[in-house]
């Protein structure tokens, strides 16, 4: 079974899929648009990569605050996250993501991509992140 992964930011979309066993996650794409409420062609373009690799659920970050509060940007993933369901007619798991696009970060200049160039990839590996946490967590359970 394939699940995808999304980090959904005000602007763009980092997106990864599992491989067909749900063991790894890569990144596919950074969906962009051009204004945050502009969502149609973002939720085109996610059903489309929902068909092309026959995923069957979704993984969405959840930008919980430090302190486990729920604020403005968590409230708009929660939103998307209904946006998503309705549109793919897929399950939409809700994933802390905190950390993730600093993990990112940390992790590009760890392996030497120059600070300009970070911004372009940042939010699909955000994405990869948020499904690899998932995907250990579902091995994790599988064996006890």
């Amino acid at each position: 079974m394939r699940i995808m992964g999304l980090d959904f930011g005000s602007k763009t979309v980092g997106v990864a899929v599992s491989d067909p066993l749900g063991l790894t996650a890569q990144g596919v794409e950074i969906i962009r648009r051009k204004s945050e409420k502009k969502l149609r062609q973002t939720l085109a373009r996610i059903e489309e990569l929902v068909d092309q690799y026959k995923v069957e659920r979704i993984v969405l970050g959840l930008p919980k605050h430090m302190n486990n509060d729920i604020g403005e940007r968590a409230e708009k993933s929660l939103e998307f996250q209904k946006m998503l369901e309705k549109r793919t007619g897929l399950h939409v798991v809700m994933w802390d993501e905190r950390l993730t696009t600093v993990e990112a970060d940390r992790t590009m200049m760890e392996t030497g991509i120059r600070r300009e160039n970070r911004k372009e990839y940042v939010d699909m590996l955000a994405a990869v992140f948020i499904l690899q946490g998932y995907l250990d967590y579902l091995a994790m359970n599988r064996q006890e």
